[in-house]
């Protein structure tokens, strides 16, 4: 029996963090860390940075989603009663005490981690803190209907960009800011795609979103602009001078964009693969490739110059 408990606590931790989410912010911060590190001159020692630097500070901000993931799912223990029972707290395979030590753990990983890289990573790392806590534990923003989008985009989206660029080089210049907007706004409309599976339980339980109040057509269609635009004004920026002209393919992830839109308009308020909708895939997908078409293009045109 108690090898059975064993193992189920094992399961039921690695699933509190949702290791596929992790993902993520490990891509994506590799990418533009890597991105920086060629943009600021730095062409020698990629191999020692790699594991000295990049690595430790991308597994930062992995292990601060993980506490995140954790902390929410605190939070939402009744609300996954009703939509995702499967999840380790509702089966009863981790405790909420055990839970809160663990998301505290990670928290304090995160951290630590972070003023190894550098103070300016740290500052970012705790900035990041700070919205996800408020996010989830009350009065939490999370029920609060368009602020709980704002609260999604900014640290994962903004600050995660700002983060990752200040490893190698000045998170406030011009091409980092614009990316981590381009990203914030994308998420902003994106994570939507999250609260189609959690649509009813959420009504139920307090928490007001954009799909359980207008309905998955009409949230779809609010969210598409901020899907579809940020990319497709990359053009402009180039041309006000603000990106650099090989950034121009970017513009195409416009078209992933419109389709994350379509997806949610035909989505069922069931999850698939992946625990949530086709659409919340693509979303991040979409993200993926943002993070290493610009670590690529950055790359190509810093060698070039």
């Amino acid at each position: 029996m108690k090898i059975i408990r064993l193992k189920q606590c094992i399961i039921g931790y690695f699933d509190l963090i949702r290791p596929f989410t992790l993902l993520a912010p490990i891509i994506v911060s590799a990418c533009i860390m890597i991105a920086s590190f060629f943009y600021n001159g730095r062409t020698d020692g990629l191999f020692t940075i790699w594991w000295t630097t990049i690595i430790p500070a991308s597994f930062a901000l992995a292990i601060l989603n993980g506490a995140s993931n954790t902390l929410n799912q605190i939070t939402d223990v009744e609300s996954d009663k009703i939509s995702k029972p499967y999840r380790p707290i509702v089966r009863g395979d981790v405790s909420l005490i055990e839970a809160k030590v663990m998301s505290i753990i990670l928290y304090i990983t995160a951290f630590s981690l972070s003023i190894l890289v550098n103070i300016m990573f740290s500052v970012f790392v705790l900035l990041i803190v700070i919205f996800t806590v408020t996010y989830s534990l009350p009065p939490r923003i999370k029920d609060v209907l368009f602020l709980n989008q704002l609260w999604v985009g900014v640290p994962r989206g903004l600050l995660g960009i700002l983060a990752s660029w200040s490893v190698f080089g000045n998170a406030l210049e011009p091409l980092p800011m614009a990316i981590g907007l381009i990203a914030m706004f994308f998420l902003i409309g994106g994570s939507i795609t999250k609260d189609i599976v959690d649509s009813e339980a959420d009504k139920k339980t307090g928490t007001r979103t954009l799909v359980n109040t207008f309905g998955i057509k009409k949230a779809a269609l609010m969210s598409l602009p901020f899907m579809f635009f940020p990319f497709a004004y990359i053009p402009l920026l180039i041309d006000s001078g603000i990106l650099d002209s090989y950034l121009w393919l970017l513009t195409f992830l416009a078209i992933p964009g419109y389709f994350i839109f379509h997806l949610m308009v035909k989505e069922k308020k069931k999850g698939g693969l992946l625990e949530n909708t086709s659409s919340w895939t693509l979303m991040y997908v979409t993200y993926f490739a943002f993070a290493f078409g610009f670590s690529f293009l950055t790359i190509l045109g810093s060698v070039a110059a």
